[in-house]
């Protein structure tokens, strides 16, 4: 057997870094911690070290997973870089992506292209613009919502709003105030015809498209405008104690109430109650998509 590698505390160091950050490490990091370019050379040739792109290091082994790849991806583009476009639309859980490339956005110049990633401009990227995911560097919804904008076509960005609006993480008024900063992007006109494209229905026309749906995939009838305690379903399943809400964008005017509805879903489910959102659109649109949810919840 061969002995164990005893572990310095920089290794240890390296290590948490790593662990931070999906497995990888920027060679500015590994500066930091007071390794020379001979020590990081060294590590590398040992097998302690691998290479993804010019800086940026895999630590230990060179498999990395897809959150490592776009991590590995970020730290290749600079300080200040985030996840952006399509790829932050993914890890958002918006829209799939399977391109081999990742879009970061750098609000620095980086220099020459870069193998394997699309690098955008940051000039305009504010703080607020920013959140991270999974410890992930990444813009927030409405600044990928307009970044999508630019580089898909309508329907799809009508259908990462619908997740965005399903996922709860719709906030109209945070996009309204990014487009009125934003007007020369070549998205936003796309964006605002998205967000204004919310279909109007009567509370009767919503329990049709419902009804319809559920008699169709021969789903159980649910109960209309349920009273639970304090609180009004606006459909329930009552026997498998599953309410449907049908949201607007009109009801996600304010992160307040955002808030509320989560709030009012916690207490819910302490009383033995799920709730899965759908958007109007996609009872109108997705109705296969809306009974194989119910289906699968309801069985």
């Amino acid at each position: 057997m061969c002995p164990e590698r005893r572990q310095t505390p920089i290794d240890v160091a390296i290590a948490k870094i790593a662990e931070c950050q999906h497995g990888v490490a920027s060679l500015a990091q590994l500066v930091d911690l007071g390794l020379s370019m001979d020590a990081v050379h060294k590590r590398g040739a040992a097998g302690r070290l691998h290479r993804i792109h010019q800086g940026v290091y895999a630590v230990g082994h060179p498999r990395l997973s897809l959150d490592g790849k776009r991590m590995a991806a970020i730290l290749a583009c600079g300080p200040g870089a985030v996840l952006s476009y399509r790829d932050a639309a993914a890890l958002h859980g918006l829209r799939d992506d399977n391109s081999p490339k990742f879009d970061v956005t750098s609000s620095i110049r980086t220099g020459r292209r870069k193998p394997g990633i699309r690098i955008h401009s940051g000039a305009t990227i504010t703080p607020g613009d920013v959140t991270t995911v999974r410890n992930i560097p990444c813009t927030g919804v409405p600044r990928t919502l307009l970044d999508l904008a630019d580089v898909v076509n309508q329907r799809q960005v009508e259908r990462a709003i619908d997740r965005a609006e399903a996922l709860g993480l719709f906030d109209l008024s945070a996009i309204q105030a990014l487009l009125d900063r934003s007007p020369g992007r070549r998205g936003a006109p796309r964006l605002r015809r998205a967000i204004a494209a919310d279909p109007v229905f009567t509370r009767t026309e919503i329990e049709e498209l419902m009804y319809g749906i559920c008699r169709r995939a021969n789903l159980p009838r649910p109960e209309g405008n349920y009273s639970i305690g304090k609180y009004t379903a606006d459909f329930a399943f009552v026997g498998q104690r599953l309410i449907a809400e049908t949201d607007g964008r009109a009801t996600h005017l304010t992160t307040l109430a955002f808030e509320h509805d989560r709030l009012r879903d916690r207490e819910l489910l302490l009383q033995g109650w799920r709730t899965v959102r759908f958007t109007y659109r996609q009872l109108k649109n997705d109705p296969a998509e809306i009974a194989d949810t119910l289906r699968s919840l309801l069985t």
